[in-house]
């Protein structure tokens, strides 16, 4: 029987989508109804003393990342995110892709606040598979405050947890990672075979013209993956491979961005590319990086002005209206990459936790026309602009 802590965080102030599902599993306060509640259970009084509002750390250069410390949360910065994605194989030989990510925001209330139940914190998750056979994604979301064992990030390690999805990085450096969701349950290990990629300058990763315009960023690539996915009761073993982004920031985006265009690769030679533009509100291109690393572990990192990113073909989505370039010409010097897409429709609506709808999906890639790799590619900002 649940404890009163776990109800109260979990079914208190249901919207529409939780009252839906209430009746037969555990659902998590909708990150909008959340900041709702935030707001008028925080708001002080002119008779009120001022309240204590914590101060962000903030990104800049020249601060060497530390590992395992690194892998683990940085709850003095505003918001971070552990991000898992890749190819997976079934027994019959067909692809599927997967989705795997955790979310922790800092909320910016008062610190000095004693509750058990102050919401400094919130933890959100997305679960995604991408399957040709049905068509478009199944996927599925939660959110909650940090609090009572149920929603975590730890410092020092990968340790994340919101109710029944977890992420955790054994001392080995094995991450094991379970999801059950609507349609669909996730168990997967997953085994680097490759150092961490720090991304940018030693890991420290610019996003627009602004020196605070910027992240800690490292990558996983070439993740090795097995396990099990339950689908309609039934449990299927898998293999395949991952790459593993884990990101934290405070000041992320120009105020004039759009949103982003992303990929992360796992080339078949055993290097791996990561790249991304920054859109402006008016189409053009704030900002953008390419770092690509080979299997000896040279890395070759990308200005702005050599990485340009040219849509091929476009898809229109039926639920939102958006139109996504779900096939992608990216330019990084003077090599050429193309994207395709497992499947057109791989749109993710997560408006219930970050208020957002993006595209993010299982591509394979191609370089200057000869076969390269698979990897994933996420746009964001196509239905609104997008803000963190």
């Amino acid at each position: 029987m649940p404890s009163p802590d776990r109800e109260l965080i979990s079914n208190s102030h249901l919207g529409r989508a939780g009252r839906k599902h209430a009746a037969g599993r555990k659902v998590f306060l909708p990150l909008s109804l959340s900041l709702a509640f935030i707001t008028t259970a925080c708001a002080a009084s002119p008779d009120e003393p001022s309240r204590v509002l914590p101060k962000f750390s903030a990104v800049v250069p020249g601060v060497a990342l530390s590992f395992p410390r690194d892998f683990g949360a940085h709850p003095t910065f505003r918001t971070e995110w552990w991000y898992v994605t890749g190819w997976l194989e079934t027994p019959e030989k067909k692809p599927l892709g997967f989705q795997v990510t955790f979310f922790r925001a800092a909320t910016g209330l008062d610190t000095s606040n004693p509750s058990r139940f102050a919401p400094n914190q919130l933890i959100i998750a997305h679960a995604a598979l991408s399957d040709p056979a049905i068509g478009k994604l199944q996927h599925d979301q939660k959110s909650a405050r940090d609090g009572f064992g149920l929603a975590y990030t730890k410092v020092g390690n990968t340790d994340v947890r919101l109710d029944d999805w977890t992420m955790l990085r054994e001392e080995n450096g094995r991450y094991q990672t379970s999801i059950n969701s609507r349609d669909f349950s996730l168990h997967l290990s997953l085994t680097p075979t490759q150092p961490p990629m720090k991304q940018g300058e030693n890991g420290f990763s610019r996003k627009g013209p602004q020196p605070e315009q910027a992240s800690y960023y490292y990558s996983e690539p070439h993740l090795e993956v097995a396990g099990t996915i339950v689908r309609d009761g039934k449990s299927i073993a898998i293999s395949g491979n991952a790459w593993l982004d884990h990101e934290w920031s405070t000041a992320y985006l120009d105020p004039d961005a759009d949103g982003w265009d992303w990929v992360g690769v796992n080339l078949d030679d055993g290097s791996a590319l990561m790249a991304f533009q920054i859109r402006g509100k008016d189409g053009c291109k704030i900002w953008a990086y390419a770092g690509l690393r080979d299997r000896s572990g040279k890395m070759t990192l990308f200005t702005p002005q050599e990485v340009n990113f040219e849509p091929q073909r476009t898809w229109r989505s039926p639920r939102t209206g958006a139109t996504y370039p779900v096939a992608m010409r990216i330019r990084t010097g003077t090599t050429e990459w193309l994207l395709t897409p497992l499947q057109d429709d791989q749109e993710l609506d997560s408006r219930e936790s970050v208020g957002a709808v993006y595209w993010e999906g299982a591509v394979t890639v191609t370089r200057d026309g000869a076969p390269a790799g698979r990897g994933y590619f996420e746009m964001t900002g196509y239905v609104k602009p997008l803000k963190l």
